[in-house]
């Protein structure tokens, strides 16, 4: 049975719709995504909302038309929750609140909670054959804090003086597995349950999200990015390009472009982002000015 066009009708708008950087950011961001060299459609979607610096990353899981559907619903309801409780000093409550974290990390949450809602009663309604369910890794910088909220197996890293570190733990099988020390990393990469998830956004009528508070400081790299990154990539390729590049589109796309060399076996979407200093940012606006009158002059 297909889906009720009035309650997806939010989510067939272009994901990758990119919004002018606030005059006062800090961040430089780059993002790219594609199907890979199996698929036939992309089930991941993205979102970057530079105006209040949240960023969102769903892989959507079901097949067919259902995990796209499921990604783009979770991201636009993440979105517009997050856009509606700004400055509100307290968010409202769905399910589990997240202890010992602030507002922003709160809101974000709950945001995740309402989309877990949606999804969920979205593929109940309409009889769906199979479960319609996404992972989501979502980001929210204010200031030097950061912000992350995530479900499922899509990741967080973070490059910092060089050295790479996953902010986030995959909610899978054989992540638990590991964690509990009952198979080796070696096991693990082989193994036929390394894509089974044991929480994602939509499968059950609540969601327990986990929250991560870090602080972002200048020259940080941090990298959003789904399963099929890291399936094909390990941590240490990772690390190089994120390295390597000053540029972040450039480091996006050079990510996804060694994923599907090494076979792109699935979706793959990165989103670089990369905290500044001030000073480097005045020298940017300095340039952008010279560059200008010296056009004026020639």
């Amino acid at each position: 049975m297909q889906l009720d066009t009035k309650i997806v009708s939010l989510n067939l708008r272009p994901v990758k719709t990119f919004k002018a950087a606030p005059a006062d950011s800090l961040l430089e961001v780059g993002a790219c995504s594609h199907p890979g060299r199996v698929r036939e459609n992309n089930e991941d979607s993205f979102l970057i909302a530079r105006e209040m610096n949240l960023f969102l990353l769903s892989d959507g899981m079901g097949g067919l038309a259902c995990g796209e559907i499921a990604s783009r619903m979770t991201v636009d309801t993440i979105l517009e929750c997050c856009r509606q409780s700004a400055g509100d000093a307290a968010p409202s409550s769905i399910g589990m609140r997240a202890g010992g974290v602030g507002h922003t990390s709160q809101h974000l949450a709950h945001a995740v909670r309402l989309a877990n809602q949606i999804v969920h009663r979205t593929a109940r309604e309409n009889a769906m054959p199979q479960a319609m369910g996404a992972t989501i890794v979502a980001v929210h910088c204010v200031d030097e804090r950061l912000t992350i909220a995530h479900v499922g197996d899509s990741r967080a890293y973070r490059l910092r003086n060089g050295e790479l570190q996953q902010l986030t733990q995959d909610h899978s099988f054989i992540a638990e597995q590991l964690r509990i020390g009952q198979i080796h990393e070696a096991e693990a990469g082989s193994s036929n349950l390394r894509h089974m998830l044991t929480r994602a956004v939509g499968i059950e009528p609540d969601v327990e999200v986990e929250i991560t508070e870090e602080l972002l400081l200048e020259g940080d790299t941090l990298l959003l990015c789904s399963d099929g990154l890291t399936r094909d990539l390990s941590d240490r390729q990772i690390a190089l390009v994120l390295g390597d590049s000053e540029d972040v589109q450039q480091s996006a796309d050079q990510l996804v472009n060694l994923a599907n060399e090494a076979g792109g076996g699935d979706n793959i979407t990165a989103i670089v982002l990369r905290r500044i200093s001030k000073s480097s940012r005045v020298f940017s606006k300095i340039g952008r000015m010279s560059r200008w009158f010296g056009g004026l002059r020639s």
